[in-house]
């Protein structure tokens, strides 16, 4: 079992910055493929961004180049750093850790960009 906590919501203004954390419990932290997702509402649950156990990662087009995920083993956190950000960026943003064929998610937070 991976118990995941994710930070760093809130409320920005549009072109604003925030940065997400998501701390991953357990000690192989390192081999987890991790994600961000996000749900607006009425929406269905989107990719945000991924970044596997060796570093590579991948985007959604609509967050390429304003977005940026990165990890730390050291400290079991993988984050987000959300740049330009748009009023669509609103939603809750969920953290997932990917174990095959084990998925975990965070509880979620809030980001809201107001216009």
């Amino acid at each position: 079992q991976v118990q995941l906590v994710e930070s760093g919501g809130g409320l920005v203004q549009a072109g604003g910055s925030l940065r997400l954390s998501c701390v991953a419990s357990g000690s192989r932290f390192s081999i987890y493929a991790m994600g961000w997702y996000r749900q607006a509402p009425g929406k269905q649950r989107e990719l945000v961004a991924r970044i596997t156990s060796g570093g590579i990662t991948n985007y959604a087009y609509s967050v390429k180049g304003r977005f940026t995920i990165s990890r730390d083993n050291a400290k079991n956190t993988v984050y987000l750093q959300m740049n330009s950000l748009k009023p669509e960026d609103t939603a809750v943003y969920y953290c997932n850790a990917q174990i095959p064929p084990y998925a975990y998610w965070g509880q979620g937070t809030q980001v809201t960009v107001s216009s």
